[in-house]
């Protein structure tokens, strides 16, 4: 069995900076929940692209969206206002929890974490955020100011605010940090990186009241837990909070690059023109995108499908070297006997893609909203002819 995590090297570029460990499998194509590569061989996609592939390779409502778009008007800024733009910002504050209704078009989940932070150092004018250990919220200067175990790679001499993290789960403790100083709190209410730790409707309502104590904000992040993947729209729907502010990038479109801040009107209302800014975000593709994706999550009962999959998952693949599992929906982290990275290998070697995590004993599903039972059936039986492996 292959443990090599570089791709051969005739699939590298000469010039590509090569910063991301790869696998040995370079797609050329793909449909459906299938990547293909150039000699014809065929891999089940339960990773997405970290969570971002939400309606896997060739969708058509996905296709034809951005080939129109693209055709009709590829590309400008926020100096002009566009239709497109203002369809996608009524269909995700329509898709969004209750009360969030303003939306600010970013590039990614980073950028809006990084303009969510900003805002709430900016209204509050306090000076720290409260954030949660095992947290990934960017590598951008004060998301990864927030990001737990950060300093290792930070690089920047000092960080925007102040921060201080609490221990997943411990009420008491996060109830101690959020003080009169506290600008915002930030949160994952499904931890993605650090696979797939659900931090529970107890520990999300208590950072609710802390917030709602101290007069702070609550942020929550929903870059990889948001837009349908935990079987609700987000997060903050499916344990009940209300946040101030929310995040969302990933599968927003499917696959183009975008995110989106998305927060009340209270507060949308304290912003001015000038005060937040990109070139490109809300760009008129982008926004076709994030029209299809949730015409398509709506109208193809992709949330049920979810709901109903991630069950049969729960049910048939806990076996062989799995032993256990935690998350939501199609955020699920698989606990493994063998090193995750070993299981991932060996998967991969019986044409199964998933991902791993920051904890070395969890192997992490992000896999299509458009799953399909038969996949699951298959990564259960991967599972299962495992059992004996020496890995």
């Amino acid at each position: 069995m292959t443990t090599d995590t570089t791709a051969p090297a005739k699939h590298r570029g000469a010039h590509l900076d090569e910063v991301y460990p790869t696998l040995p499998f370079t797609p050329v194509s793909g449909s459906g929940a299938w990547l293909e590569d150039e000699s014809g061989r065929r891999v089940l996609d339960f990773y997405g692209g970290h969570a971002v592939a939400a309606l896997g390779y060739g969708h058509p409502r996905l296709i034809e969206a951005v080939s129109k778009q693209t055709a009709r008007l590829h590309f400008q800024s926020n100096v002009l206002p566009l239709g497109i733009r203002d369809e996608a910002a009524d269909r995700l504050a329509a898709f969004a929890p209750r009360g969030l209704d303003r939306v600010f078009f970013v590039n990614s989940g980073a950028e809006a974490n990084e303009n969510a932070l900003r805002v709430a150092l900016k209204l509050t004018g306090r000076p720290k955020i409260v954030a949660v250990e095992h947290s990934f919220h960017g590598r951008t200067a004060a998301a990864a100011a927030v990001t737990w175990g950060s300093k290792k790679w930070y690089g920047f001499p000092r960080t925007p605010m102040d921060v201080q993290f609490v221990p997943r789960g411990d009420v008491a403790a996060l109830h101690a940090a959020v003080d009169e100083r506290t600008a915002a709190v930030i949160v994952e209410p499904v931890q993605g990186l650090a696979g797939a730790y659900d931090l529970g409707a107890d520990f999300l309502r208590a950072a609710r009241q802390a917030c709602d104590r101290h007069d702070a904000l609550l942020i929550l992040d929903e870059v990889q837990s948001g837009m349908g993947r935990l079987g609700k729209p987000f997060g903050a729907d499916l344990y009940r909070v209300a946040p101030d502010l929310l995040t969302t990038a990933k599968g927003l479109a499917g696959g183009f690059p975008c995110g989106a801040l998305i927060m009340t009107r209270t507060i949308a209302a304290e912003l001015t023109p000038g005060q937040l800014g990109t070139t490109f975000g809300g760009g008129p593709v982008a926004c076709a995108a994030i029209v299809a994706v949730i015409d398509a999550i709506e109208q193809e009962n992709l949330l049920e499908n979810v709901r109903t999959l991630s069950a049969l998952i729960r049910q048939t693949c806990v076996t062989g070297p799995v032993v256990g599992m935690q998350g939501e929906g199609f955020l699920i982290g698989l606990k493994t006997t063998p090193p995750a990275a070993k299981l991932r290998d060996a998967l991969l070697e019986r044409d199964i893609l998933t991902g791993t995590s920051t904890d070395p004993h969890v192997l992490r599903l992000l896999p299509p909203l458009i799953l399909e039972r038969s996949h699951v059936e298959l990564l259960a039986a991967a599972l299962t002819e495992l059992a004996d492996a020496s890995l």
